[in-house]
């Protein structure tokens, strides 16, 4: 039970541009879920250069965090600091295409000790490509997600495939699959060529990151299932659930 006049905190990480489309549609995404919850959301937008320093006292008000569209990011390290406490404290956590790359990379230098791991889009001269320019891009483009069997997000979508809204150029190389095969991070939904578009960590309260921008249905007044399902995991927090 939510204390009276309670509200969920959630930190938007990423360098707020409001021409960026993504940046428009979040607030109107997290609106939905907060009616949805019949909760009230608070959010705040956290620059990453902020989130060079004293990040666990900057991170530790809020329920859930969102690690936003808008790559480069001014400073990968902050975002990478962030990821890294949401993943350690057990915060909710929602990545989206910025999100989901950097997510990607603090996974692999934080746990599976690849400390080269790196994106070419901010070091083209990687040890580590990890991330790297998508065969095709997908500027302003859908396409179909195909969830694996027993996942959270197949729980969530309640179904086996969805089609989704992209606008990245860059995603995970696949010749480093393996390294999202044998958990806790794990591929949980892939594109009809069998690349990984969304990943999930076992374990934890809630941690999803998609390539894809589910905020973008918000534009549509269309409320998503995924961000809904990542505000209610943060409202568990206020409540201590």
């Amino acid at each position: 039970m939510l204390k009276e006049g309670a509200k969920t905190r959630i930190a938007l990480v990423g360098d707020y541009d409001a021409g960026i489309t993504a940046h428009v549609a979040i607030p109107k995404a997290l609106a939905f879920a907060a009616a949805a919850e019949k909760h009230e959301l608070e959010a705040a937008w956290l620059p990453t250069q902020s989130l060079t320093s004293d990040v666990e006292k900057q991170l530790q008000r809020f329920e859930g965090i969102w690690c936003v569209p808008g790559s480069p990011y001014q400073n990968m390290d902050g975002a990478l600091n962030a990821i890294r406490f949401a993943r350690e404290r057990r915060r909710p956590f929602l990545g989206t295409c910025g999100g989901f790359q950097h997510a990607l990379i603090e996974y692999a230098r934080n746990v599976r000790g690849l400390a080269g791991a790196d994106h070419t889009e901010s070091n083209p001269a990687a040890a580590m490509p990890l991330i790297t320019p998508l065969v095709c891009a997908l500027r302003g483009a859908a396409g179909k997600i195909r969830f694996k069997p027993h996942s959270r997000v197949r729980q969530i979508y309640g179904c086996d495939e969805v089609m989704e809204e992209f606008n990245c150029g860059y995603g995970l190389n696949s010749q480093y699959d393996a390294i999202f095969e044998e958990g806790p991070l794990v591929v949980s939904g892939v594109d009809g060529n069998d690349q990984v578009r969304v990943v999930e960590l076992d374990g934890h309260a809630f941690f999803v990151a998609t390539l894809f921008q589910p905020e973008r249905s918000a534009l549509r007044d269309v409320a998503h299932p995924l961000i809904h399902a990542f505000v209610k995991a943060a409202c568990a927090q206020t409540s201590g659930g």
